[in-house]
């Protein structure tokens, strides 16, 4: 008996390539891209309802995770790398909002925010005169008066986004049967 994957002409062929780098800042940038495109890729045709929808054993949604992605990202990057106030303090009643799609908000809004946040990311990591820039992290209990550099920032950033890769790919073929395999296709059309 054989496996789904075996009988799979595409077998043995990466989906996705991430491109050569220049340099390590290059890297971290390109590998975060590539990462980013992975969610993006997990809402490609999806309506704002299912989006929103949370159809695995999970309350995630991908709508969700895009709207936590971006402010994740802005966190990191924005408020603690750059320096940037943070004008939206979570507390535990708040936390969970960023998980979910709210009334009136939209898939294309949310993804055209990631967008946003995309590039505010590029023009601040490229800025800066090298990734040895340390910063204090936020004040929390997890990091008790801690300070990370800017390459630390960036891999735990590109972290959070390929594990919320992971569960959008899972999420998306709960949804309606697509993988990953079938959604690069599709965007590649």
């Amino acid at each position: 008996m054989t496996s789904a994957i075996e009988d799979d002409e595409r077998v043995g062929i990466m989906s996705t390539v991430v491109r050569a780098v220049s340099d390590e800042r290059d890297g971290l940038l390109t590998f975060l891209a590539e990462q980013r495109d992975a969610v993006r890729r997990a809402a490609h045709g999806l309506t704002d309802e299912q989006a929103a929808s949370a159809p695995s054993a999970s309350s995630l949604s991908i709508g969700g995770l895009v709207k936590h992605l971006t402010r994740m990202e802005w966190f990191w990057i924005q408020v603690v790398l750059d320096g940037q106030p943070n004008t939206d303090p979570q507390t535990p009643e708040t936390w969970p909002r960023q998980f979910r799609m709210e009334e009136g908000e939209t898939l294309a809004g949310l993804l055209a925010a990631y967008e946003q946040r995309a590039r505010e990311t590029e023009e601040i990591v490229n800025a800066l005169p090298d990734l040895d820039r340390v910063v204090p992290l936020p004040a929390r209990p997890a990091f008790q008066n801690e300070a990370r550099s800017a390459r630390w920032i960036l891999l735990h950033v590109i972290q959070e986004v390929a594990r919320h890769a992971g569960h959008a790919d899972i999420i998306r073929e709960t949804l309606d049967g697509a993988s990953a395999s079938d959604l690069v296709d599709a965007t590649r059309a």
